[in-house]
């Protein structure tokens, strides 16, 4: 019998995986197998460029196929593409320019999110196409930086189509914007606001409110000049999950917390979550938060 792209891939991270240690990789904030393989899959293709260098290159393009189903690709830090498994038209060609559909610029994505330390697997969102297929689809990819034995510096990344949403990538976005308030002050809110930032992606929209619920930036307009009171929302169960977060984060960082929302295409009720985060901006304090799918059992 024929193997699979997919089950070649599989074995070839099995491959990896036995003869390289996965130290420095905690896999167990993820919730789904999809999300786990993805990293184990190009962590592993990081430590084979880091060890073997350009070497590792050309086997990739020798064995093309074995990289297709995770899109493996390799980009040099001036946006050059040095390796693309399902895509060898855009190889030796700069791509830094190139926006998705939504007007993200997916490498300036990339490049912050490998230097940040709260997205340490280099997660970035967005919309690309399926090889060989007309239609943009959402993208998850997660990057490592790799010095080659050469001395030269690459960035190795890889992604899946149609991902199921980790909270993780809320709490990336998150703890990231913190962070930029901490270091930037008001300057910061109008960056975490910009639709096209790595604070919004899919359903997830990163937005920041007062202690009394007013909003500093929306989670749901473009622009906070129409104020809702959060703490006044309800679910579809008459939960109010911004209340009873501010009631629970006090003494503590950050929360969770679980409430119920209507399925967008079913309109049967579903389980979201919303991570909040405190900090202080002008010696006022403020929440910092986003709303995700709560992953299922798989």
């Amino acid at each position: 019998m024929k193997c699979t792209g997919l089950v070649l891939s599989l074995l070839l991270l099995l491959s990896f995986s036995c003869s390289r240690p996965e130290e420095g990789v905690d896999l167990s904030v993820y919730k789904y197998n999809d999300t786990r393989n993805l990293v184990r899959f190009v962590y592993s293709a990081a430590l084979k460029l880091q060890s073997e260098g350009v070497s590792a290159l050309a086997e990739f393009k020798e064995r093309r196929g074995l990289y297709a189903d995770y899109y493996l690709y390799v980009y040099d830090l001036e946006g050059v593409n040095v390796f693309h498994a399902g895509m060898p038209e855009l190889e030796n060609r700069n791509l830094r320019e190139i926006r998705d559909k939504d007007g993200k610029r997916a490498l300036d994505l990339v490049f912050e999110a490998v230097n940040n330390p709260e997205n340490p697997h280099g997660w970035v969102h967005y919309t690309w196409w399926e090889p060989g297929k007309f239609y943009p689809v959402p993208k998850s990819s997660c990057h490592f930086k790799v010095k080659l034995p050469e001395g030269k510096e690459v960035i190795v990344g890889g992604g899946i189509n149609y991902p199921l949403e980790e909270q993780e990538f809320a709490r990336i976005a998150v703890d990231s914007a913190v962070n930029l308030i901490r270091e930037r002050g008001k300057e910061a809110l109008e960056l975490i606001a910009d639709a096209h930032s790595s604070f919004n992606f899919r359903d997830v929209k990163v937005f920041a409110f007062r202690p009394d619920g007013t909003n500093l930036i929306s989670p749901v307009l473009s622009d906070s000049l129409h104020q809702t009171n959060l703490l006044a929302c309800r679910d579809e169960t008459g939960h109010q999950p911004f209340e009873r977060a501010l009631q629970q984060i006090e003494g503590q960082d950050a929360v969770w917390q679980i409430f119920m929302a209507k399925n967008r295409y079913e309109r049967n009720l579903v389980k979201k979550t919303l991570y909040l985060r405190k900090t202080v901006l002008d010696n006022e304090t403020l929440y910092v938060g986003a709303v995700t799918d709560l992953p299922q059992t798989p």
